[in-house]
């Protein structure tokens, strides 16, 4: 018998290449969206910030693909989610996390995460937790300037991280959703590609894919924040990233895991790959 699958954070990256993940699949895919004219297929307007808005998205529902957005509200949004879950009689929430989440993270990124985790492994429901790790697409934050000068600049020193494609991120909660609710009861995932790589070896694989040089720049806090803030960034999110930037920079990220092949029966995308599959975006 289908099963109903609600997807939260329904226009994000991952959620995105989730519904793609899903498609075909024998499930009832319906969208929570805060303005009802961005969503696709069975589309149901609500916000986690407002829990009076959420029942009747939730009504019917067997499974969550829970993503709350980063923010100091975020814990606030989980918790509405949870609670609409509970009474709408809801099985199942796979949650959506972040590397290294802890109440002792060296960002408030981590910390707001394990806050929410730690309430969804107590609510009552059938849970699993992905925490992927630096997600490849973020690089296409930086598709403007590679374009341009063949530069990208970050405040990440020399760190070495275990980048990920969302599209693998996507797909392995496609996994967890599509098998039986008890299979990956009580799991906390971490996600990472099949290798750490520092950003000088990003740029290598970049100007492989595009024919051309691609350098990388390393810049200074102030510097990186500055930029953001002057792209419209919002200071609690500009500063979130330089928590996560020093933490990176002190190789806090170079870690991989077997997990998405585990789920997957196949090795996670490559950045080669990637920036393959990207390149027109690069150009």
């Amino acid at each position: 018998m289908s099963r109903t699958v609600l997807i939260t954070g329904a226009t994000g990256t991952v959620s995105t290449a989730l519904m793609k993940a899903l498609d075909g699949a024998d499930v009832d895919l319906r969208t929570l969206v805060r303005d009802a004219s961005k969503g696709t297929g069975k589309v149901f307007a609500g916000d986690l910030g407002d829990p009076r808005s959420l029942p009747p998205a939730f009504e019917g529902v067997q499974d969550v693909w829970l993503l709350v957005p980063n923010g100091p509200r975020a814990p606030e949004h989980n918790m509405n989610a949870l609670w609409a879950a509970r009474q709408a009689g809801v099985e199942r929430v796979v949650r959506l996390s972040v590397i290294g989440a802890a109440h002792d993270a060296p960002n408030r990124s981590g910390r707001l995460h394990a806050l929410s985790d730690q309430e969804t492994e107590r609510s009552g429901l059938r849970w699993t937790i992905l925490r992927p790790h630096y997600f490849m697409q973020n690089l296409l934050n930086e598709a403007g300037d590679i374009a341009a000068t063949g530069t990208f600049s970050l405040n990440m020193a020399a760190a070495r991280i275990g980048l990920i494609d969302a599209r693998d991120i996507a797909e392995c909660a496609a996994r967890v959703l599509l098998d039986d609710p008890d299979r990956h009861h009580g799991r906390t995932y971490t996600l990472t590609g099949p290798r750490s790589l520092t950003f000088d070896e990003v740029a290598g694989e970049l100007g492989r894919a595009l024919g051309r040089s691609v350098t990388y720049r390393q810049v200074s806090d102030e510097v990186k924040r500055g930029s953001l803030v002057g792209y419209g960034v919002p200071e609690w999110i500009a500063d979130m990233l330089e928590e996560y930037a020093r933490a990176y920079a002190s190789g806090w990220g170079d870690l991989t895991t077997g997990t998405v092949a585990d789920l997957l029966g196949r090795p996670p995308r490559d950045l080669a790959g990637f920036a393959r599959d990207h390149a027109a975006a690069f150009s």
